[in-house]
């Protein structure tokens, strides 16, 4: 059973950084690229970052590019991602996710991810 769980959210100041992490059980973890998203409440899931299988590929969401890295350690089953420079925009729920095809690149849409994890806060308030 593929089992993902998300880790290091919590309430910053506007400005400040977090790091998040998703550890991986459950199946190949150096197979599948990986995904972070995000939601608000009333609002879709929203794509924020991916990466590739390998980690080679890395893509943004243009609201978070410069700011947000996305990361994995193959050897750990861990993805992660480093959010800099926080804004108040930047509150929601974040979501990390398994891609459901080996080897791909991983995907902008959650519909290609077949597997999530519970999700974690993040809240940017002064």
């Amino acid at each position: 059973q593929v089992q993902l769980v998300e880790s290091g959210g919590g309430s910053v100041q506007p400005g400040g950084s977090l790091r998040l992490s998703c550890a991986a059980s459950g199946r190949t973890f150096s197979n599948y690229g990986m995904g972070w998203f995000r939601q608000v409440p009333g609002k879709e899931r929203e794509f924020v970052a991916r990466i590739s299988w390998s980690g080679g590929r890395t893509d943004y969401a243009d609201s978070v590019k410069g700011r947000f890295r996305i990361s994995r350690d193959n050897a750990k089953n861990t993805a992660y991602l480093q959010m800099n420079s926080l804004k108040p925009e930047d509150t929601a729920v974040y979501y990390c996710a398994g891609d459901r095809i080996a080897r791909g690149p991983a995907s902008r849409r959650a519909n290609d991810y077949e597997y999530w994890g519970q999700g974690t806060q993040v809240t940017v308030s002064s």
